[in-house]
């Protein structure tokens, strides 16, 4: 018989893959890793435990992954409801963040943002924001893992002054965290329309010789998608595409105005999406193409975006509202259904994430 560190019973258990719920089984861990899975009555028989947790009532399934938020604004939460993405940033959060934000702001914010997603089942996080070793210090006190976001944009905001000063900072909070197991680190510019070709360029050349996944703001509106295409006769994602930014660790938040050409694009660079379908509906944004992606090979993941754009961070909430949108916005009930939601919150969240 095998020792092991943990065996975990539940009344079932939901590995995402393959598909379905697994009654009366066990879960083995040893030396922080999962090592089994199988019946109960077979781990009698295969596993000595020194701690065994019997869980018969408990569904037990992998951690949620939220693939995108921006943790520190729980404390902008409620701000500016019922207005669009440029009201709402440009008149609401900007001035209030210009305020506001500060290492302790953002440390209170990611803590009180952390302990909610954890109490709802989410075990890693992709957090964009300023000031990410605040976040950092918050993540890593509650035991939570997560992908950090390091910002730039080619305005000044109380973390920087310019493109340089962003990633400057953005690349020495990396260097100095870059060993902690819980973290993972990425280049957040904040979208096409608040980061320029210059700046965009430095990014690629960054995220390619430190082999860093790029996260942004995508064809979030049409009012993105037409400027862009009207000033550089490109959609966004065409763009940054001529730029060289998209590739297989290429992250598009949002992507509700992508073009069928976009899809296409998308899935031959193997690039991921995350849909954040609760903000995108609050901001009026609109319905991304989530069953065409799908139907493209393009990898979906699932966001909360952040608490002051939804209102909550609970990615079961987000789970049924995005298999429900797809549904009414394809006039197909067999779209997204429960297990390839469920997948996008977890294992396609981690993909995309790496």
């Amino acid at each position: 018989m095998q020792t092991c560190d943990l065996r975990l019973d539940a009344g079932w258990i939901v590995p995402i893959e393959p598909a379905g719920a697994l009654p009366d089984h066990a879960v083995i861990v040893d030396a922080g890793r999962v090592v089994a899975v199988l019946a109960s009555r077979l781990a009698d028989l295969r596993f000595e435990a020194r701690e065994h947790l019997a869980l018969p009532r408990h569904v037990l399934m992998p951690g949620l992954v939220n693939a995108h938020t921006h943790a520190a604004m729980s404390l902008f939460r409620g701000i500016a409801d019922d207005v669009p993405l440029q009201v709402w940033l440009e008149r609401h959060i900007w001035p209030r963040e210009a305020r506001f934000v500060a290492p302790d702001f953002v440390y209170d914010g990611a803590r009180l943002a952390a302990a909610e997603m954890l109490r709802g089942g989410v075990t890693c996080c992709n957090d964009m924001y300023f000031f990410p070793d605040a976040s950092a210090r918050a993540f890593l006190e509650l035991g939570m893992r997560a992908m950090l976001g390091l910002p730039v944009l080619d305005f000044p905001t109380p973390y920087a002054a310019d493109a340089d000063g962003y990633l400057a900072r953005g690349l020495e909070i990396r260097d100095a965290l870059k060993h902690e197991p819980n973290l993972a680190f990425s280049l957040s510019p904040h979208a096409p329309y608040t980061v320029g070709d210059a700046t965009w360029e430095r990014i690629v050349v960054y995220a390619r010789q430190l082999d860093l996944p790029i996260q942004t703001h995508l064809a979030e509106t049409v009012h993105e998608v037409t400027t862009s295409v009207t000033e550089h006769g490109r959609t966004p994602l065409g763009r940054l595409h001529d730029l060289g930014a998209t590739g297989p660790q290429f992250i598009a938040i949002h992507g509700v105005h992508l073009a069928a050409d976009d899809i296409a694009l998308l899935a031959a660079q193997g690039c991921h999406v995350v849909h954040c379908p609760v903000s995108n509906m609050k901001l009026g944004s609109g319905i991304a193409p989530v069953a065409a992606l799908l139907a493209g090979g393009v990898n979906v993941a699932l966001g909360t975006d952040g608490a002051a754009s939804n209102n909550r961070l609970d990615l079961f909430g987000e789970m049924r509202v995005a298999a429900l949108l797809a549904k009414v916005a394809t006039g197909d009930p067999s779209v997204l259904p429960a297990q390839q939601a469920l997948c996008a919150a977890t294992l396609s969240g981690a993909r995309a994430l790496g």
